[in-house]
């Protein structure tokens, strides 16, 4: 079984505001895209649950994957996630390379 870095988008957007969208990205180790859809959607609902009882959202699991903060109010639309292999946009540079 090889392991790659995925990285999944999963459009979301605010009921209130019909005309608010986005992309909740969740980045992460899987063996395959399925897998990695499985994974974004434990870890938010993990945090999501932990948000819910007043706790604070959990940090990174062992395998990678985690949920760094949530829209609360926003509708996660699950069925349009898509998931694929991460590319770095940075790979082509050094840490000297980059201007902060």
């Amino acid at each position: 079984m090889t392991l790659h870095t995925y990285e999944v988008d999963v459009p979301i957007h605010d009921p209130a505001h019909p005309g608010r969208r986005g992309v909740h990205i969740f980045t992460g180790i899987a063996d395959s895209p399925a897998a990695a859809l499985r994974r974004a959607r434990e870890v938010y609902d993990a945090a999501l649950a932990a948000h819910t009882a007043g706790l604070g959202i959990p940090g990174k699991q062992p395998d990678s994957w985690g949920a760094r903060g949530l829209r609360p109010g926003w509708q996660m639309e699950w069925p349009a996630a898509k998931a694929g292999l991460w590319h770095n946009p940075l790979s082509w540079t050094s840490g000297s390379d980059v201007a902060l």
